[in-house]
């Protein structure tokens, strides 16, 4: 194996910026499960519930946007800078047109679908409140990604930190004073929790734009001049996008026939992988991060000429990605409880989820090692074979949680963690290993 010349401390300036940025959408869940679970478990559970549902829908923008964070990064490992932004302008004006098509579907559809995939009464009657509001987060959520791609793409990570502490700040202030109806402003319980999130997702989009057009050079880059329209071009985009999208499309879309199945085992299973998923969204911050640069930096040395250097730069990023995961899951299980109750002031909500909380600590030392080689797939423009990959793992993900619902524990369920996180590492790490990707073209 040849060595890398990536260093750890270069894998860390852009691992540790995304790690942050990651909490960009983890942020908002966190925080409304945080206050809405001392409102009631029905609250807690329909916000869950909305939100996922909502999060299939802006998956595929997240999944064009890793194709154009494919492409920005073997511009930039090549050094031709001026076509970076002639990509960018072509991704949005294509996520102009999503993102209107993605809303029209939340607004005119939602309803009726909420009512066929939530069996509670209770808990489609206040989802149906939470995602009156937030809906029109789509329309902001598909140039965040954007922006998103653009700064790892050029592996200047730091711009999303600053992002992500406004979205926190902003979404923290108006989660408390909507919710609970504090400072003068209403009192508005779960529809507060959506307003707050929605505002959240404009003040960083607000922030892209203007960051953008005051700190990146206009001329090098390219970015605010009108480029001509390039179908060749956006054809050869969606090629390595459009892969991406519906793979993110099935994944996230797994992930909520997951908490569907849980939700008909009853209103107190539902509560509590509330809570369980809200913790393993902030352990997996690390390996997200991680898995994020494995890409960019896979592409990058793609597009410099050292694709022989590309296993042994994903082994150095895997040590740090479990390093780091390590010290989250330790902390997790010596305080559980202590967790558990960030999100729930009952006893006996938070007791029921510890041995859930168990299984997805140890699901995240899986997933540190799984998604850095997963993502090191797409890195290589190969996004047609990452789509394969994770559909046939999905197959084998959903019927285990289907006979899982009918026969075992909460706990027992999330185990599908394990299972979905070794098969992705394995059959990721043997592609990355035997596969012929070294000349693919982007």
């Amino acid at each position: 194996m040849i060595k890398t010349s990536v260093s750890n401390k270069e894998i860390w300036r852009i691992a540790y910026p995304i790690m942050l940025g990651n909490l960009a959408q983890t942020i908002i869940t966190f925080t409304d499960t945080a206050f809405l679970g001392h409102l009631g478990t029905i609250e807690l559970s329909a916000s869950m519930m909305a939100g996922l549902y909502y999060y299939v829908f802006t998956t595929l923008a997240m999944g064009f946007a890793v194709g154009i964070q494919i492409f920005i990064a073997r511009r930039f490992g090549e050094g031709d800078f001026k076509k970076i932004g002639v990509v960018f302008q072509h991704g949005a004006l294509f996520v102009l047109g999503l993102g209107v098509a993605l809303f029209s579907i939340l607004f005119f559809l939602s309803h009726g679908l909420l009512h066929i995939i939530i069996e509670s009464e209770n808990i489609y009657a206040a989802a149906g409140e939470y995602l009156k509001f937030r809906q029109f987060g789509i329309m902001f959520v598909v140039f965040n990604f954007l922006f998103r791609s653009f700064y790892v793409g050029i592996s200047n990570t730091r711009v999303i930190t600053y992002s992500t502490l406004i979205m926190a700040v902003v979404n923290i202030f108006f989660d408390y004073s909507l919710i609970f109806g504090r400072f003068g402003l209403p009192e508005m319980g779960i529809s507060g929790a959506a307003l707050a999130s929605l505002m959240a997702e404009i003040s960083a989009f607000c922030f892209f734009w203007i960051y953008t057009y005051l700190k990146i050079p206009h001329e090098e880059y390219g970015m605010f001049r009108w480029h001509k329209w390039q179908p060749v071009l956006m054809g050869d985009i969606l090629k390595v996008a459009f892969p991406s999208m519906i793979q993110r499309l099935f994944s996230f879309g797994a992930w909520f026939i997951f908490f569907v199945m849980i939700e008909k085992m009853g209103e107190m299973a539902i509560g509590v992988s509330s809570v369980v998923r809200s913790t393993y969204m902030i352990l997996i911050i690390p390996g997200f991060a991680f898995a994020a640069t494995a890409n960019t930096l896979t592409s990058r040395i793609i597009g410099e000429g050292k694709s022989e250097e590309v296993m042994s730069m994903l082994w150095k990023v895997v040590k740090n990605s479990v390093l780091c995961a390590s010290i989250l899951v330790i902390v997790t299980f010596i305080l559980p409880e202590l967790v558990l109750h960030i999100y729930t002031d009952d006893l006996d909500l938070a007791r029921a989820a510890v041995p859930s909380v168990y299984v997805i600590a140890l699901a995240t030392l899986t997933g540190a090692v799984s998604m850095v080689f997963f993502e090191a797939v797409s890195g290589t423009g190969n996004t047609t074979a990452a789509m394969a990959l994770e559909f046939g793992v999905l197959i084998v993900y959903i019927i285990y949680i289907f006979i899982m619902t009918k026969t075992s524990t909460i706990a027992g369920v999330w185990t599908a963690e394990w299972l979905y996180n070794i098969l992705m590492g394995v059959i990721s790490f043997l592609y990355i290993w035997k596969a012929n990707w070294h000349r693919k073209q982007i």
